[in-house]
């Protein structure tokens, strides 16, 4: 038997990073798919036992934090989004190092009150920090003195409810989804400069029918919160996309689309992309969301060529799948957990383990952690077979994912950020 540790390799090294596991450089850590390398991981804890420290963060945000060595950055902005911050906590004796106030917005867009105006995470790199709150502004920051180095307010896109999709990097460009009601686009900026490289709009033209065969013009059909992720599947990196009703792969260069699948029921995608074992596998849709494996290549429209399986049973909204060796694990918006065979979608088990979820996994050290809206984190063995190892509660709930910095987490709940050892 092959071990897990080497089943895991292509997953650990993407096409853009090769990340030190002592840095958390962007959502879902070093390759954007939430594993972890530490070999141990806290396993049980309180607000009173194995919490090395707990800092207050004032607004409400629900943007993860990212860390680069000893310094942990997150965003926040105030519950009416008037004013938007990005905020620095020293690692080791959580601290606040930097407050600083990036935007003031005269007239905010409408924010659903399940959102917030601050829920994109930041990324990292040695000495600078990215911080985008989507249309309201972007801004590239010395991670060392908190100075700002540039900023961009005129990218255009009614969030409808509010923008959720996080920036990656990729050699010199900072790269964003712009998923809104108005347009639906991606767009790579110099990271150096602020200055736009390439912009793509989204090819669909989701003129759909309702069942009373009107067009749908809501911007619910046409928003999306999703994060692009860059691998390389053998023949050079692509760029994965979730938007609305679509899934694309682009030239991470260029920006020239390459193929895509779609699916004209599923909308607002929200769900980070997993990779691995040469596919793709996606959380589609919002209110029926089902979960495609995809086999890249092709060019045009490859959805009947290239969708390999379907689930369309106890599949998360928001929350992502984690690829832990040759098994997928994920829990729905309901608190239904899933082990499923990623090569033929065949599900293992399900369990119900309670809660409501948002927040994405994380796998480590032979475990999958679980973190629920109501503060609870449970942790399961990354087996084929169910087996609750711990329960652990906290004060308040987690909307945000977590972050690992050496073998302790990061965890940011409503109110307050926590590092547990």
């Amino acid at each position: 038997m092959i071990s897990a540790r080497y089943l895991l390799l292509p997953i650990l090294c993407s096409a853009h990073l090769c990340a030190s596991d002592l840095d958390w450089p962007e959502f879902r850590g070093p390759t954007g798919q939430g594993m972890v390398a530490a070999k141990s991981l806290p396993l049980n804890w309180t607000e009173e036992t194995n919490v090395r420290w707990k800092t207050a963060i004032h607004g409400r945000a629900w943007s993860s934090p990212v860390i680069d060595g000893n310094r942990i950055w997150l965003s926040s902005a105030n519950e009416k989004g008037t004013e938007l911050f990005a905020l620095c906590v020293d690692a080791e004796k959580g601290k606040i190092i930097h407050d600083l106030k990036l935007f003031d917005v005269e007239n905010p867009q409408y924010a659903h009150p399940f959102n917030s105006y601050a829920s994109p995470t930041p990324v990292l790199e040695p000495g600078r920090v990215y911080v985008t709150f989507g249309s309201p502004g972007t801004s590239a920051l010395d991670s060392e003195t908190g100075k700002m180095l540039w900023e961009r307010r005129d990218l255009q896109c009614n969030h409808f409810r509010g923008a959720g999709s996080s920036p990656i990097l990729y050699h010199d460009l900072l790269i964003m989804n712009f998923d809104g009601s108005d347009f639906q686009y991606v767009i790579a900026l110099d990271k150096k400069t602020g200055q736009t490289v390439w912009k793509t709009n989204r090819s669909i033209d989701f003129q759909d029918l309702t069942p009373e065969g009107k067009p749908q013009a809501d911007g619910d059909f046409r928003k999306a919160f999703s994060t692009p992720v860059v691998h390389n599947f053998g023949e050079g990196p692509i760029l994965i996309s979730h938007g609305s009703k679509a899934v694309y792969a682009y030239e991470p260069d260029t920006g020239k689309e390459l193929w895509h699948v779609e699916e004209r029921r599923m909308h607002s995608g929200s769900g980070r992309p997993s990779v691995g074992l040469g596919m793709i596998f996606v959380s589609m849709g919002h209110s029926k969301s089902e979960l495609w494996a995809i086999k890249p290549g092709g060019s045009g429209n490859v959805t009947t060529s290239h969708v390999v399986w379907k689930l369309r049973k106890n599949v998360p909204t928001r929350s992502s799948p984690v690829l832990f060796g040759d098994l997928l694990f994920m829990v729905d918006d309901g608190g239904i957990a899933s082990c499923v065979e990623a090569k033929t979608g065949n599900v293992v088990w399900n369990e119900r383990i309670g809660g409501e979820y948002s927040a994405a996994p994380i796998a480590g050290a032979g475990r999958v952690y679980f973190f629920d809206q109501d503060g609870r984190t449970t942790v399961i063995e990354a087996g084929r077979e169910f087996k609750v190892l711990a329960k652990n509660q906290l004060s308040d709930g987690f909307m945000s994912s977590p972050a690992v910095t050496r073998n302790s987490l990061i965890l940011r709940t409503k109110t307050n950020l926590y590092r547990i050892d």
